[in-house]
């Protein structure tokens, strides 16, 4: 796929931004093979010093955090890389590699930053594919006693400077095109379901929870499989993924907002209406790029919003993870917060027109 053809904003268009075929008898470190990815990672350099000017012009600290951690997370369908750690003595003690920092940057603001934001390398397994990979960038950051709304300015801004540093007008993905500097729209997850869906999603849920029969009958009548195992939440998923998210960040960037509170583990909960939560995605050409939240700060209800996701992960996979108990003592004094996590890879595959992951990836992880 072509590179957006429009004039850079402070640099020249580069019409080296061309697509690139992987060649599967040639490693990426084959100097052709690399040749042709190198405008690529020219641009993912650029972006990631833009951003990191932004965020130092507004107060921000950049932090970095550890890799290796007690728990990987408690998100039912995130699945860890596991190690293990030896001591001099000999003994041994099972860790993971983090599937984000966030439970790391939440005990920095427990300790009494107030603006961080991390380039952090984060693991996740059984997950490639066009826009996956099992390494990978996640850029987060955090703002202490400030509202979730301050993120959705964020992440219009870096938009912007992302693709000025790419030297771009425009972000593109499989023939879908964003404008980068335009304003974008903000629609709440029920309006979406109803606009694109014809589904009335506020009608399945209650201060009970979610109904999942009411939802199945909803789905079949609208054509979307429905197998007799599908949990509200699977239901939700399917047609979120299937009739939602490819409409979104067409033409401009789409803020959805306001999830139900089912899915959102790490989110307090809306003011005025607890079936919603204080959780929003950026979407830009039909992908994803961030997932932000008004940060729950309850330790009594994290550990019961862990515990029901890692019983419906034994439930669907045979396994769960140990919870952080160092990560809800920190909880219980950290301040106020929203928070955020933004595929740093995606938004250079947008911002340069990259057809696949791997080539905004310095070093790819060879496929076994």
């Amino acid at each position: 796929m072509q590179h957006s053809g429009f004039a850079g904003h402070g640099q020249p268009f580069d019409d080296s931004f061309v697509s690139v075929v992987p060649d599967p008898a040639s490693p990426w470190w084959t100097p052709h093979v690399y040749a042709d990815r190198r405008p690529f990672l020219m641009a993912r350099t650029r972006i990631a010093d833009a951003i990191r000017e932004w965020f130092r012009d507004r107060g921000f600290v950049e932090v970095e955090t550890a890799i290796l951690q007690k728990s990987p997370g408690n998100e039912t369908h995130l699945h860890a890389f596991a190690t293990e750690l030896q001591s001099p003595t000999g003994t041994c003690a099972r860790l993971f590699l983090h599937t984000s920092p966030e439970f790391a940057c939440k005990r920095l603001l427990a300790a009494g930053e107030a603006r961080i934001f991390t380039f952090a390398r984060v693991f996740r397994n059984r997950e490639r594919g066009t826009l996956h990979h099992p390494e990978f960038t996640l850029l987060e950051w955090y703002r202490a006693d400030e509202s979730y709304q301050s993120l959705m300015d964020d992440c219009a801004a870096l938009l912007a400077v992302s693709a000025q540093a790419a030297g771009t007008r425009g972000l593109s993905f499989r023939e879908r095109s964003c404008n980068p500097f335009g304003e974008g729209e903000r629609i709440t997850v029920a309006a979406a379901f109803e606009r694109f869906a014809q589904l009335d999603l506020l009608g399945t849920l209650s201060s009970e929870g979610p109904d999942r029969d009411r939802l199945a009958a909803c789905a079949r009548a609208r054509d979307i499989r429905v197998a007799d195992d599908d949990t509200w939440s699977d239901l939700f998923s399917r047609i979120l993924v299937e009739r939602i998210e490819p409409r979104l960040g067409i033409g401009r960037a789409t803020i959805l907002t306001d999830y139900p509170a089912a899915e959102a583990a790490l989110a307090r909960p809306k003011e005025g209406d607890p079936r919603l939560a204080e959780r929003f995605e950026l979407y830009a050409c039909g992908v994803e790029l961030a997932n932000g939240f008004g940060e729950l700060t309850d330790p009594v209800e994290q550990r019961r919003r862990f515990e029901a996701q890692m019983a419906e992960k034994m439930r669907i996979h045979g396994e769960r993870y140990p919870i952080d108990e160092d990560f809800l003592a920190a909880l219980a004094t950290m301040p106020p917060a929203s928070g955020i996590a933004l595929g740093f890879d995606r938004l250079v595959m947008l911002a340069t027109g990259a057809p696949r992951i791997e080539h905004v990836l310095w070093t790819p992880v060879v496929e076994p």
